[in-house]
């Protein structure tokens, strides 16, 4: 399908379906128009642009992506199903025809100032740590996406690195990009293990697990939050097996049960024995709550591993739960960015009506 743009000026007018559509005829096209666009990110996926629509207003972005004729985009996909505060939204997409006659899908994605790499490297620059609060309004923002994803939608995303959460420093708010790496995980279904940048790599990855789960990006989001910690990778790997040094060096040598737990069918090699550092060592200037936080979730076992929602539930999340005149400014925050609102359809309609009840009290709702 070909949709070409007609220039006029600097004005862009495209031709454009919606992200969500509600009606019948998902392909009923809109008119927009924008000016001409301007580059604020490539990469191996393509091109990001950012500009604003006219007719509403809304400042977007726009990721261009080569497309091959012969499949459905898996990204698109799953995004036309994804509706989330803490996901960047679908808004429209059209596709295009180059000279060359090969075809390219635009994405029109809502817009966020700056990646949490970017917020990162602004404290970092200034040798200063990230504030406590502000990794855990991130965090707390992070796995209640992961929760919605992977309870309601069934999707993994595969590729959770701060590159890839979107952060308004002004708000605090985080938003989830880059569906490119995601997918529906069924459990008949092999799923290829090189994926996932390699510093946020989980170790049934590593150990070429074929049959992981959603917990991969559990262990991700870890790897992220004790990076916004320390102000560098925990893991900083050189290549897939000095990957898992890094972990070992740190963790100790797994277990063969929890080799097992990762991968079955992993034969290879056998480890240098080497004992765990406790954590608390790890991160010398942080609480109990917080290191217990990041040892629920680095944990090899995927299935000791907390899920999304037990992440919610942790008492590393009470002061966000109890913020009140006390703390004005981290209260507002909270109720801006309506943190303790949830859905039982959204959010819980993988539990049974008592174990809806058991999690609400423990969220405080």
């Amino acid at each position: 399908m070909d949709i070409q743009s007609i220039t006029n000026g600097s004005t862009v007018h495209k031709q454009v379906f919606l992200g969500h559509s509600s009606g019948s005829n998902e392909n009923d096209a809109v008119a927009i128009s924008y000016p001409a666009t301007e580059v604020v990110g490539h990469g191996s996926f393509g091109v990001v642009f950012t500009t604003q629509i006219n007719e509403s207003g809304d400042r977007v972005a726009i990721k261009k992506v080569l497309q091959d004729r012969r499949f459905k985009n898996r990204e698109l996909e799953i995004m036309k199903q994804l509706r989330h505060p803490q996901i960047v939204d679908l808004k429209y997409y059209f596709y295009e025809t180059d000279p060359e006659n090969e075809v390219y899908l635009n994405l029109i994605l809502e817009f966020m100032p700056q990646s949490l790499y970017q917020r990162l490297r602004h404290y970092v620059t200034q040798r200063t740590n990230m504030p406590r609060i502000e990794i855990k309004l991130y965090t707390y923002q992070l796995v209640k996406c992961l929760n919605y994803l992977h309870t309601h939608a069934k999707v993994c995303h595969r590729d959770i690195k701060p590159q890839n959460l979107l952060v308004d420093p002004e708000t605090f708010a985080l938003k989830l990009c880059d569906f490119g790496s995601a997918k529906q995980l069924r459990p008949s279904e092999p799923n290829v293990s090189y994926i996932c940048s390699r510093y946020y790599r989980a170790p049934e990855l590593i150990f070429g697990a074929t049959n992981y789960t959603v917990q991969i990006d559990i262990w991700s989001s870890g790897c992220v939050m004790a990076e916004l910690i320390l102000g560098q990778p925990m893991f900083p790997g050189e290549s897939g097996i000095d990957q898992l040094v890094e972990i070992i060096k740190i963790l100790g040598t797994p277990t063969k049960q929890e080799i097992c737990s990762m991968n079955p069918n992993y034969m290879e090699h056998k480890f240098p024995q080497i004992r765990p550092i406790p954590l608390a060592k790890v991160f010398k200037r942080e609480d109990e709550q917080t290191v217990q936080f990041l040892s629920d979730v680095l944990r090899y076992d995927p299935t000791e591993r907390f899920n999304a929602l037990q992440c919610l539930c942790s008492s590393y999340f009470d002061e966000l739960r109890q913020a009140d005149e006390r703390d004005p400014q981290l209260a507002e925050a909270v109720q801006r960015l309506n943190l303790l609102d949830f859905s039982d359809q959204l959010d819980f309609d993988s539990l049974s009506l008592e174990e809806s009840q058991t999690v609400k009290e423990k969220l405080q709702l």
